[in-house]
């Protein structure tokens, strides 16, 4: 199976972040050469002597063949690997395929157990399924030694003791953890947004890298006013500030404006402090909470906060190019008909390897809101709304080997097929396989400890070091809360609808989400009761709540 037809709008809800601008600009595969051609048939004709075929979809990043962005040599890197893993094992073979990331299909193949052994889908995506059993729990394995470390003899190696301990960003790759506290993802790397400026364009009008939000206005609104003489151009011409689509401001936007405006209010609302995840997803309101609040007057019309983050996003977005709705915007960067483009990582490797490129670019993250910009603000630095870029699940087909009618957790402790495709991902993460993989290219960054990230992702690495964000919309709730979200959104910003009209849509589509998140799982309402009577003396500090006063 090749399929290439990917939805871009389900990219985004993936984050994966790391997706979406290399599904706009992907080169399609090139034809096989003779040599891998002779290798598949062999393979194909051995595949009835082997005990174990496990077919992988690894996302787009690390295909075999393909070429990124069409610049350079076809990727290598994981196929590589691969053979060297089946010469390892000699009983089995690997199939590499690629799979849509549309919900639709993952839903269908995995309720029929036709799904890949192993995925590559945002896990958050994966929490709103986890009681049907369609994916596996890995903590046994990570908490186990990384038996491919243990080979090698070093008892001070990561992975000696624990697989767990190999992963370099340890609080975002155990904040992966579902609400049942259980982890069903590898976070087999890191991606991470910026700001990506022409620095030609900002040196002309004499800009400097902004430190606040006011400052970022500025900087905004002189581009927008300024002509610029362009490199191969003879005459001044205007250009847009910033590039950004409506999917960038359905997620990131909603989730950094959001952190942003309620901050500040955590010791009064975050409500679960679970005992395994609080210590990596620090004040992180969970669906659950989300569901309380709306239910206490947050993110309705009554809450001047939630309302005041669209207003942010509408001045944003008069800044930025006039069709909101192209996912490409790619062209109009290199081509200098934008200043910045908010866009992840990924298109570093486009930009350094593009030859023809004709002004020079850099790198920086999104500045803080202060007082000034709005009453509501944190005063904090904004925080991440990246992490995890490959996000590895391992999908009941793993355990077909097994008899079907006993409980799940004893196929999975019986399969010595599920073994074998956790072997294989554990072959993935050993330093010196990893590092031929994640950095072939200069794409992601690593996320297993001992492997440089590579030079020109430098400024990623210090991005990803701020706090991770406070809640995450785009996957709290269930698929329809989130396309009816951006479609009104992008209404909204295009002056379908006034402010009044969309918070109306979003607090009905907010009600409507929580309601059907209780009819999926049980909500331990008292439990939430008790918690947000505890934090009321709290609360009475705070101004600017729903039912309070407004500064």
């Amino acid at each position: 199976m090749n399929e290439r037809n990917i939805k871009l709008s389900s990219v985004f809800r993936f984050g994966s972040l790391a997706c979406f601008i290399a599904l706009a600009v992907w080169a399609l595969m090139p034809p096989a050469s003779e040599e891998d051609a002779l290798d598949q048939a062999a393979k194909t004709e051995s595949q009835e002597a082997v005990d174990y075929v496990i077919r992988f979809s690894p996302g787009i990043n690390y295909m075999p063949d393909s070429v990124p962005f069409g610049i350079g040599s076809p990727l290598k890197g994981l196929s590589e690997i691969i053979r060297e893993f089946e010469r390892h094992f000699p009983d089995t073979r690997v199939e590499v395929l690629t799979t849509p990331g549309t919900r639709e299909y993952l839903v269908t193949q995995l309720s029929s157990g036709q799904a890949p052994d192993i995925l590559n889908v945002n896990v958050e995506d994966v929490w709103v399924d986890i009681q049907k059993e369609w994916y596996i729990p890995l903590d046994s394995f990570l908490e186990a030694p990384n038996e491919f470390i243990r080979e090698k003899g070093d008892p001070t190696a990561p992975g000696y003791e624990q697989w767990w301990d190999m992963f370099q960003y340890q609080a975002i790759s155990r904040g992966k953890a579902a609400p049942d506290n259980q982890n069903y993802c590898i976070s087999y790397d890191m991606i991470e947004t910026g700001i990506y400026y022409n620095k030609d364009v900002f040196q002309q009008l004499n800009l400097d890298i902004p430190k606040t939000w006011t400052e970022f206005q500025g900087v905004l609104k002189t581009i927008a006013e300024t002509p610029v003489l362009l490199a191969g151009e003879k005459a001044p011409r205007k250009i847009t500030p910033m590039l950004i689509n409506a999917e960038v401001m359905t997620d990131w936007c909603h989730d950094l404006f959001f952190d942003q405006l309620y901050y500040n209010l955590l010791p009064g609302i975050d409500l679960v402090q679970d005992p395994v995840r609080e210590g990596y997803l620090q004040g992180y309101l969970d669906d659950i909470e989300l569901y309380f609040l709306f239910n206490q007057g947050f993110f309705t019309k009554k809450d001047k906060r939630y309302r005041t983050i669209f207003e942010l996003m509408y001045e944003l977005r008069s800044y930025s190019n006039s069709n909101i709705a192209s996912l490409d915007l790619v062209r109009e960067f290199v081509t200098q008909h934008g200043a910045m483009f908010w866009t992840p990582c990924v298109l570093t490797y486009r930009l350094k390897a593009d030859r023809s490129l004709e002004f020079d670019w850099g790198v920086f993250y999104l500045p803080p809101f202060t007082e000034e910009v709005t009453p509501f603000a944190s005063n904090t630095a904004m925080c991440v709304i990246g992490g995890s870029a490959a996000q590895f699940e391992i999908t009941n087909s793993s355990i077909r080997d097994t008899d079907a009618s006993l409980p799940f957790k004893e196929r999975i402790a019986t399969s010595t097929r599920l073994k074998r495709v956790t072997q294989l991902l554990q072959f993935m993460t050993v330093p010196e396989n990893y590092e031929r993989i994640v950095n072939e290219y200069e794409c992601v960054l690593p996320n297993i400890v001992g492997v440089e990230v590579l030079p020109a992702l430098k400024p990623f690495e210090e991005i990803l070091q701020q706090r991770y964000t406070t809640t995450k919309w785009a996957f709290t709730f269930d698929l329809k809360f989130y396309e009816i979200l951006r479609r009104m959104l992008e209404l909204y910003l295009n002056d379908g609808i006034d402010l009044e009209e969309f918070m109306e849509f979003q607090e009905d589509n907010i009600r409507a989400a929580t309601e059907n998140l209780l009819i999926r799982k049980s909500v331990d309402i008292e439990a939430l009761q008790q918690a947000w009577d505890k934090r009321a003396p709290i609360r009475a500090t705070m101004k600017g709540l729903p039912d309070g006063d407004t500064p």
